[in-house]
């Protein structure tokens, strides 16, 4: 059969179009099969990298130093806190990449372009460590109590309950610790419009909790929030409270000056806060994590902190807080203030209305004694 050139162009012209798509599936198929972690410095690498390196940078770019990280490591795999069977991953590869989340608050797909893994191998490692963390949490001490807001993602239907005295998305965070900036219990996952007297109540009568409870004629020191009663101790309300208001140290009544005592100790929770949300940027700027997982998130950044307050001496960030207070204890010892402070826990009275009025009354009297 005889084709004519009209003929001849319409199949060239078709058989072009077949060896142009051919050519165009070839190259779009190579470049899915085409693996996308190519980078010959893995993870492992990375971490060897900083536990190795200089001090600065480890601790610039994970918070904690060197011989920190690896006890804590240890110490999560001797407890059988973490399940090795089910890691694809090394245990120190696994921690890195929680403390680099944490303390750099870079994405999951930064993430799994630093450490070479998919961004499902990120997440499913840190909800790992996490729990872990979790599971290494401990109570035992009575200090002071406050609320904190932390940062929270959650969808626009919820935002409005989430939405606290600062108008920011957040969670209302209660948490107690001691005076050597040890949290010892953490309630979190609060919404930031709840308030922190009614996250107290329920720390409290809940026994899944576990509340630490002070022991008899012991307190927690509270803020003007809180209800006065037994084992919590609040300040005087309709009374100067806050230490920017003592600057001039004259006080006009036994409830000032206990007001100003109260807040120089009860401040050990404001300093305690400032350190932890220095070192987690992340508590200031939550990804999209699911709303489940932003409470024990909290908690593990609070373990976190108290392992490296108990096994880091020379920790930059505690270093600092250490110095504020003890700069601000030395000008009340020059002022002839800090006599008065180990009166605080020696009042056994039945209602906490009268121990707070006891030794705000045994407070005045040393004062003007001493004025």
């Amino acid at each position: 059969m005889e084709i004519s050139s009209d003929e001849d162009e319409v199949t060239d012209d078709f058989m072009d179009f077949l060896m142009i798509a051919c050519m165009h599936d070839q190259i779009n198929a190579s470049s899915t099969r085409r693996p996308q972690r190519t980078c010959p410095f893995k993870g492992d690498d990375y971490i060897f990298g900083l536990l190795t390196g200089h001090p600065e940078t480890m601790m610039n770019i994970m918070r904690m130093d060197a011989q920190t990280f690896i006890l804590l490591k240890d110490t999560l795999l001797h407890n059988g806190f973490i399940d090795i069977e089910h890691m694809h991953i090394s245990v120190e590869e696994s921690l890195g990449i929680f403390l680099y989340t944490f303390a750099q608050n870079d994405r999951h797909r930064l993430l799994a372009d630093r450490f070479q893994h998919s961004t499902e191998t990120i997440c499913r490692h840190i909800k790992i460590i996490m729990r872990a963390l979790c599971k290494l949490a401990s109570t035992d001490c009575v200090g002071a109590i406050d609320g904190t807001l932390v940062d929270a993602w959650v969808p626009a239907s919820r935002q409005n309950t989430f939405r606290g005295r600062k108008s920011t998305v957040s969670q209302n965070v209660l948490a107690a610790c001691d005076f050597d900036m040890l949290f010892t219990f953490i309630n979190s996952g609060w919404e930031g419009s709840a308030h922190d007297n009614a996250i107290l109540i329920d720390s409290i009568t809940r026994a899944d909790l576990q509340f630490p409870h002070p022991p008899n004629g012991k307190y927690y020191l509270v803020d003007a929030g809180f209800t006065n009663m037994p084992g919590f101790l609040a300040p005087f309300r309709s009374q100067r409270y806050h230490l920017q208001e003592f600057r001039d140290r004259h006080y006009s009544g036994p409830k000032e000056l206990f007001n100003h005592r109260h807040s120089s100790l009860r401040n050990v929770i404001e300093r305690t806060f400032g350190v932890l949300k220095k070192r987690f940027p992340i508590l200031r700027s939550m990804p999209n994590y699911k709303s489940t997982r932003q409470g024990p998130l909290v908690i593990a950044c609070c373990v976190v902190h108290n392992w490296i307050r108990l096994h880091a001496a020379m920790d930059p960030l505690f270093m600092e807080a250490d110095n504020e207070m003890a700069a601000e204890a030395e000008e009340d010892e020059l002022v002839g203030n800090q006599a008065d402070y180990v009166d605080m826990s020696q009042h056994g009275l039945t209602y906490q209305s009268n121990i707070r009025d006891a030794i705000a009354t045994a407070m005045w009297q040393n004062h003007v004694g001493h004025g």
